[in-house]
């Protein structure tokens, strides 16, 4: 490649090309006439300007042995039909196809009309066949249709829901002012997640959330499955589970209250579950006993804390 890299020579004080030996296709020099604005042989004298050899590229023989066709643009010359052609003359078949067909129609309508004048019968109008149909108002609606069955299907089929498992009709209520229900403690155990096509929900500290969007933890078989259906406010601040599932949250400590806030705050301020309403709590008797922690160590430590926090509102 290098009679093509370096035309000028190979600095060793050759200066005129050499024809690679197995192009075949390249004509050999004299067989055919010079490239139009090239020196000639006969004036590559050493040390004048037309001795310098032109681009190897201007004696390459044309390759295009594709057939030829009359260009649709310019009169009086052809085209050739090689690939790169083939777009822009298929083109303009297609464009020449489509007047012929309008000038038919007109034909026939001007036809038409001198029936009409001559008070022939004639037939329904014929539109025309060129004319590009305006999308209007039923196209627009067939495709937003057809859209709308194309994502619910596509939901169906990965998520086995129709509404990518979104509960739409709840967040649409949650829109609504206003729409919070009184739930008592009996109805809202019909909400936990045993009942087919019920929603999901707990209560904490008296405020019933929807958690439905969260079935995998919330509903049967779920980690957090013993909160559904019931408001367990001492189970979020004391961290008993197993034995703090009530809304008495007598005797709690400042940290455990604390916890039972930050827990609150958490349903309160998400944007996965919503607020349903209240729960409409039976009063907790005062000189019953209050639920003994899970931990012994902090059970010893909770009816003192508990005497320490009632002398201190005394004192407010």
């Amino acid at each position: 490649m290098s009679w093509i890299l370096n035309p000028d020579g190979d600095g060793k004080g050759r200066t005129v090309r050499q024809r690679p030996p197995k192009l075949s296709s390249l004509p050999r020099e004299g067989a055919a006439g010079p490239a139009p604005g090239t020196p000639t042989k006969d004036a590559r004298t050493p040390g004048s300007a037309s001795s310098i050899p032109s681009s190897p590229w201007a004696e390459f023989p044309l390759k295009d042995n594709y057939p030829r066709v009359p260009d649709p643009v310019i009169e009086e010359r052809e085209v050739s039909t090689k690939a790169a052609n083939r777009p822009f003359l298929a083109y303009t078949q297609y464009k020449e196809r489509r007047r012929a067909e309008h000038e038919a129609w007109l034909k026939r309508k001007h036809e038409r009309e001198e029936k009409m004048r001559r008070g022939e019968p004639v037939g329904p109008e014929e539109p025309d066949p060129t004319e590009e149909p305006e999308v209007g108002c039923l196209g627009l609606l067939k495709f937003l249709f057809i859209t709308f069955a194309v994502v619910v299907l596509a939901s169906k089929f990965f998520t086995g829901s129709y509404l990518w498992e979104q509960d739409v009709a709840g967040k649409i209520r949650a829109l609504i002012p206003g729409n919070q229900r009184l739930f008592s403690e009996r109805m809202l155990t019909t909400f936990s997640g045993e009942s087919e096509g019920k929603p999901v929900y707990l209560a904490i500290d008296g405020d019933v959330y929807d958690v439905s969007s969260n079935r995998a933890t919330y509903g049967p078989g779920g980690s957090y499955h013993f909160m559904a259906g019931r408001d367990a406010a001492r189970a979020f601040a004391t961290g008993c589970f197993a034995t703090h599932q009530t809304y008495d949250i007598r005797g709690l400590s400042d940290k455990e209250m604390a916890s039972l806030d930050h827990w609150k705050k958490f349903f309160a301020d998400s944007t996965k579950y919503r607020k349903v309403g209240r729960v409409l709590h039976e009063p907790i008797d005062p000189m019953s006993p209050i639920p003994e922690h899970c931990d012994p160590k902090k059970a010893k430590k909770a009816p003192e804390e508990a005497t320490k926090q009632a002398g201190h509102r005394d004192e407010l």
